[in-house]
């Protein structure tokens, strides 16, 4: 997309802001200037500084999960990218986000097609006042070039690596709902409380989450690091890192690694195994009977949980702020099995 095009559609959107704003009283300015939150308000990130001149009234988010904290906070998106991962029924909606659009009696947002990476132009269309990425892999060319569309939120510290709280700080803070994001992560905080006391078996266990294992190449061994936000969610269920993922994280900000098969006694600290497997469960028999993989303690008692193929559970074991409550239990019931294995 071009910037000629970009800057084209910026400057038609301001002018409709500006002809909409001509028949609005001075106690009429005031009372939405007592709502907004604060604006101007500037927001510090990996990327740069934001600077939001007035809190949005139309938000467009890119990459995974963006969208859900204003949903959450009940403001719908005018776009969102369409999900690619555990979308059971093939519609880009993801089913807990769907169940918030039906409560919000909302049609479903712009879906914008980020197979082949952003698609700026679908974006620039839904004539956004922000777009929110506060998890999100944006790229500085990808930041500068949403830049000419509207404001842009982009991550923190490190790409794919924000926290589900600061994802709803970072969020809920661009669209002027700081406070409300704020109660909304003490309700989730008590969501997992109490979902962790149903399982006690799971407190004090040493969790690792593969990303992956070739059927067809063992000889490497993909893990998340304790930068990634699977890794990080043990913790709020009462498990804790292992120390071998945790010196493996040391002096790098990745948030995945490899080790080759020849390296399996790395793992030997680790209690319960979780990652991505398929719907057949071939994945595990395979590893199970791997002369090498087979030795890891975790395989060897069987405290292992593959998440069936590309399932909702799957995609919800990153969490994000309407996944948390829709497949917490089912998740923490799937690793206390692994962990009832555990002597």
């Amino acid at each position: 997309m071009s910037s000629h095009r970009l800057r084209l559609l910026v400057v038609a959107a301001a002018l409709v802001g500006v002809s909409a704003c001509g028949g609005t009283t001075d106690a009429a300015n005031k009372d939405d200037e007592s709502r907004s939150g604060g604006f101007p308000l500037t927001v510090e990130h990996a990327l740069g500084k934001t600077t939001i001149p007035a809190k949005p009234k139309r938000v467009a988010t890119v990459n995974w999960a963006n969208h859900e904290v204003p949903l959450a906070l009940g403001v719908v998106p005018v776009g969102m990218a369409a999900a690619n991962f555990g979308d059971d029924n093939d519609d880009g909606v993801l089913p807990w986000v769907e169940e918030k659009l039906d409560d919000l009696k909302a049609k479903t947002p712009v879906l914008f097609d980020e197979t082949d990476g952003i698609d700026f132009e679908a974006v620039a269309d839904t004539k956004p006042d922000v777009i929110l990425a506060a998890y999100s892999g944006l790229t500085k060319k990808d930041y500068e070039t949403l830049s000419e569309i509207a404001p842009v939120v982009a991550y923190p510290d490190a790409a794919w690596a924000t926290p589900w709280r600061e994802i709803i700080r970072t969020n809920s803070k661009a669209i002027g709902l700081a406070d409300e994001g704020e109660k909304l992560i003490k309700k989730l905080d008590g969501d997992i409380a109490t979902t962790a006391a149903k399982y006690p078996q799971l407190k004090g266990k040493s969790a690792m989450f593969m990303t992956h294992v070739d059927p067809n190449d063992v000889s490497q061994v993909g893990f998340y690091t304790a930068h990634d936000t699977r890794t990080q969610f043990f913790q709020d269920l009462g498990m804790k890192i292992p120390g071998s993922i945790a010196k493996a994280s040391e002096g790098t900000k990745k948030f995945a690694l490899t080790k080759s098969a020849e390296q399996i006694d790395a793992f030997d600290d680790v209690d319960i195994i979780t990652g991505y497997g398929d719907d057949t469960g071939e994945l595990l028999k395979t590893i199970s009977k791997d002369p090498l993989l087979s030795k890891i303690p975790a395989v060897e008692r069987g405290s292992v949980y593959l998440l069936p193929g590309t399932s909702p559970l799957a995609t919800a074991a990153n969490p994000t702020p309407l996944s948390i409550s829709y497949v917490l239990d089912d998740y923490a019931a799937a690793l206390a099995e692994a962990a009832d294995k555990v002597k």
